[in-house]
């Protein structure tokens, strides 16, 4: 089991990665044979809808945002077995739970990715890996400055993702809006 340390870095070494890629993903996983902590946060909001967007940008985001992450944890899986199981961070949204005009690939991508961070939580349960899904509104980055709403301040959200694995859990909701969205699903199911 992953145990949050107080980290003293005195020398770091910083790893070309493209997700997208799958050599880039491998040579990552294969220069860090010693991880016992993968967090994948990477992702893109293209501002696509289903039926009248470009099918190409759903494509980027479903590449990004669940085959970029699966990716990443089909190379890095044996390492983190072979290291005592370790834990797995998919950092996934509240809208992994709704929709809206102009962010529907966003919501179906995110959807998706919840869904597969639960299979992989059952396939890697057994090498002792913990899964956990954080699960959050608006982090205060560059993909959320345009939005003039109470945002996550990034440093409170590690906090949050990281606390979550040292308590073993599954799923953290790692803000108040995530929280209201988790507690309101089924009180709208035709999404008014």
């Amino acid at each position: 089991m992953w145990r949050r340390r107080s980290w003293h870095w005195t020398t770091g070494e910083v790893l070309p990665l493209d997700i997208a890629d799958p050599a880039s993903v491998r040579a990552a996983a294969e220069a860090a044979p010693d991880v016992s902590l993968l967090v994948n946060n990477a992702g893109i909001q293209t501002g696509t809808d289903l039926v009248t967007g470009s099918l190409d940008a759903v494509r980027h985001e479903l590449e990004t945002n669940v085959f970029g992450h699966l990716g990443m944890i089909r190379e890095f899986a044996s390492a983190l077995g072979r290291n005592g199981g370790g834990a797995i961070v998919n950092v996934l949204s509240a809208m992994s739970w709704f929709g809206g005009k102009g962010a529907n690939a966003y919501h179906l991508t995110k959807a998706a990715a919840w869904a597969m961070t639960n299979g992989v939580r059952l396939e890697l349960a057994e090498q002792g890996t913990l899964v956990t899904a954080v699960h959050l509104g608006l982090a205060d980055t560059d993909m959320a400055a345009g939005w003039p709403v109470a945002k996550i301040v990034p440093s409170d959200l590690a906090d949050a993702a990281l606390d979550g694995v040292e308590g073993g859990s599954a799923e953290v909701l790692a803000d108040q809006w995530s929280r209201d969205v988790k507690s309101a699903l089924g009180e709208y199911p035709n999404g008014k």
